[in-house]
């Protein structure tokens, strides 16, 4: 019997940082003035995937002048 891998919905911090490139300190800046959303599980945050994607569309978008790459 094979395993079935479940896709990750949340990331941690360094794996947010690590699959993004987006330094620590510039993360909990974009969570902080909520450019980015993130959850907190008891004293631990994570990034949702969906919402990391979301920004980086964004800042696809705003670098191309508003048009989807």
């Amino acid at each position: 019997m094979g395993s079935t891998l479940i896709p990750k919905i949340n990331l941690s911090i360094p794996e947010t940082v690590s699959a993004s490139g987006i330094g620590r300190t510039t993360l909990f800046a974009l969570i902080k003035t909520g450019e980015l959303q993130s959850i907190k599980i008891g004293s631990r945050r994570y990034i949702p995937v969906a919402a990391l994607n979301e920004y980086l569309e964004r800042l696809r978008e705003e670098q191309n002048g508003g048009a989807a790459a």
